[in-house]
């Protein structure tokens, strides 16, 4: 029986041209999914959010009466002054930038110092004692960013509030009720800080233009 003698080239083709398909294929694929993912898909969701949520797209934004940013209502601010309301602690220095919390564990000596010197402050601060203050003014939030507070904690700063300002705590509380959140069955109704601040700059300027809430460059 007579031998097929068969070219060398023609023996290679066969898997030459299918190591060429397949890193054909594998380059169109990556193709079409980085125009997908990184055009498209970016493309559609931005449109869609931004139609159906203009506020929250472009970062739930807080303006004072001048139209200037001065924050948003995602993001807690360090507040100070007995003018303004006082937010939770935060392992972050309030920084969305380094958002986390202080991962100390509950039995850490230095969580447990800390929340000691914050509640005696406070207690003095309030002139309240210790065991009146909300423990959300004491216990930092997981992300160190936590925008609001308790309404206990709220109506518990409303005195001093009342009295940097000079103006009576009625006014005050009215202003805790406009700017109430509810969370629904989630959770108990809550405060946003900075926005309370906001408000009242706005119906009762700070004494004082150190005080007042700078605008965000």
């Amino acid at each position: 029986m007579p031998h097929q003698i068969t070219d060398p080239d023609e023996e290679l083709q066969g898997p030459e041209l299918q190591h060429k398909a397949s890193w054909s294929s594998a380059l169109r694929f990556m193709v079409v999914m980085a125009m997908l993912l990184g055009l498209l898909y970016p493309f559609v969701t931005t449109t869609i959010g931004g139609w159906l949520f203009p506020e929250q797209a472009q970062g739930s934004l807080i303006r004072d009466t001048s139209g200037q940013v001065v924050g948003s209502r995602l993001v807690s601010q360090t507040f100070v002054s007995d003018e303004y309301f006082i937010g939770r602690p935060s392992a972050a220095g309030n920084d969305a930038g380094g958002v986390s919390g202080s991962n100390l564990a509950p039995s850490n000596h230095a969580l447990r110092e800390r929340a000691q010197t914050d509640a005696t402050s406070i207690a003095q601060r309030e002139g309240v004692s210790v065991e009146q203050i909300p423990i959300d003014l004491i216990a930092a939030s997981g992300s160190g960013i936590d925008p609001h507070i308790s309404l206990p904690a709220a109506e518990l700063q409303v005195a001093r509030v009342a009295q940097a300002r000079e103006i009576d705590e009625a006014s005050v509380t009215e202003l805790i009720g406009q700017t109430l959140e509810n969370t629904g069955w989630l959770g108990s109704p809550v405060v946003n800080v900075l926005r309370l601040n906001v408000r009242l700059d706005e119906r009762f300027p700070a004494a004082t233009t150190t005080s007042s809430i700078t605008p965000v460059e």
